[in-house]
């Protein structure tokens, strides 16, 4: 095997490798010598076919398999040798003239093909321990938990029929029939549906309208879908519901004691104000590790500065502007509605992808020193959530993953960063700080 560098060029490299046809005829022969003892052929006894017609029949075909499985051995080996490693799959290039590749087929010319790729640069790991990261807090307090706990007890409350007029908090028990432009639509339709006024559970504006309403009234409720609406074909149109309602009923008043608690299969109103505590203290804390997690990216983003891998930096830009321009054309909405215009936010998305493949290429050598593994354990874990999400398909889900290595890394990818991200807080310097629920849940203006 001779092997020439083509092209060094920053991170490019182009390495040109010739397979001698002597070589590649040693190779064909072994091979057919072992298929010459296996192969059953009409007018000759197994094991008795002579070589030359079995190199007359397989002669090609062997060859063609020897191509392919020379290119994978000599990239793996051509990289490990020049102790590179590959940003992206190599690219493989080799003659595409036919009369030429029946040449090397037949095996009287050398076998040469170019392999192309660029490098993952090499740079240094930022001191850890130099890094500062914020941890905000937000303290739950008694009067959230007791929020919560009255709306806990107004679910739970049970309802008497009223007479007169129905008010916020009541129930309405109605039939509907939803049109558009004087046509129904699927799903528009009910009977006997129950509605407590000020639930916000239907449409907005479509509860207001009921109040005032009283037991055998009818009427009409007009509102309009917003545009963000899950079903595509009513998102953004206006409707008008015939409304017959049957009762309106008031809720009874449900004491906040430890019985409530125990009709939700809790000891006491303690336990059931602590399972509260944790369960706010839960969603707080979900959003602070994004808080955290952005910083420690944003310091590693502006400690590591290297020359990037342009072939990673152009399918990261791709992945994140065929979802942009898709959710545009879902909503219906121009790069003008969103108060910029496609050149400038195809520079900020440019500037998205360079920031996410220079923070993978971090997070992947911080792991990968620090020996970081995700376990089979995980790996699971992680599938039978994706599983959770499809009731009834789960084999089919199950099959995917078990026939898809990509998708199988996209599970582990999420993981792997999660756990690199706390190996390197172990060293940074955490401090907390208290803020408000309305700071916390603040969104940041662009996505990690």
């Amino acid at each position: 095997m001779q092997v020439n560098e083509t092209l060094n060029e920053g991170l490019k490299r182009e390495i040109e490798v010739v397979i001698s046809a002597k070589d590649m005829i040693k190779k064909r022969d072994e091979r057919l010598l072992d298929l010459k003892d296996k192969v059953k052929i009409n007018g000759f006894r197994p094991g008795k076919v002579p070589l030359s017609h079995v190199s007359k029949l397989y002669g090609k075909s062997v060859m063609a398999e020897l191509v392919n499985e020379t290119i994978d051995e000599n990239t793996k080996k051509v990289l490990a040798e020049r102790a590179e490693k590959a940003a992206q799959q190599p690219k493989v290039s080799m003659t595409e003239d036919e009369a030429e590749a029946e040449e090397i087929l037949s095996g009287n010319k050398d076998f040469n093909f170019t392999i192309s790729y660029e490098v993952i640069p090499p740079f240094e790991i930022a001191d850890f321990s130099k890094i500062k990261v914020e941890r905000p807090v937000v303290e739950v307090t008694d009067k959230q938990i007791m929020e919560q706990v009255e709306r806990i007890a107004e679910s739970n409350a049970t309802y008497q029929e009223k007479k007169g007029k129905a008010a916020k908090k009541d129930r309405v028990t109605m039939d509907y029939l939803g049109k558009i432009e004087g046509t129904p639509f699927d799903g528009g339709a009910d009977t006997n549906a129950q509605l407590v006024l000020g639930s916000n559970t239907f449409i907005p504006g479509f509860e207001d309208q009921l109040i005032g309403m009283k037991a055998g009234d009818e009427g009409e409720v007009k509102v309009s879908f917003p545009e963000d609406y899950p079903a595509e074909h009513l998102a953004g149109k206006d409707a008008v519901f015939d409304v017959h309602v049957h009762e309106v009923a008031k809720p009874a008043k449900t004491e906040i004691n430890d019985e409530l608690a125990k009709n939700l299969g809790l000891d006491d109103l303690d336990k059931l104000k602590e399972v509260i505590k944790d369960q706010i203290s839960g969603q707080y804390e979900q959003q602070t590790r994004q808080k955290v997690k952005r910083q420690l990216l944003d310091e590693l983003d502006k400690t590591h500065k290297f020359d990037l891998p342009q072939g990673m930096v152009e399918q990261e830009f791709n992945n994140i502007w065929a979802q942009i321009t898709r959710d545009l054309e879902q909503a219906e909405r121009t790069f003008e509605d969103e108060d910029t215009t496609e050149e400038k936010a195809r520079e900020d998305y440019q500037k998205l992808a360079e920031r996410r493949v220079r923070l993978g290429l971090v997070l992947a050598e911080i792991g990968d020193k620090a020996e970081i593994q995700v376990t089979e354990e995980e790996l699971q874990r992680a599938l039978y959530e994706q599983v959770r999400q499809y009731p009834g398909q789960e084999k089919e889900i199950y099959d995917f993953f078990r026939s898809n290595p990509d998708a199988v890394g996209g599970l582990r990818a999420p993981i792997f960063e999660e756990k690199v991200v706390d190996h390197i807080l172990e060293s940074a310097k955490v401090t907390e700080k208290t803020v408000t629920e309305e700071e916390l849940l603040k969104d940041d203006e662009l996505p990690v």
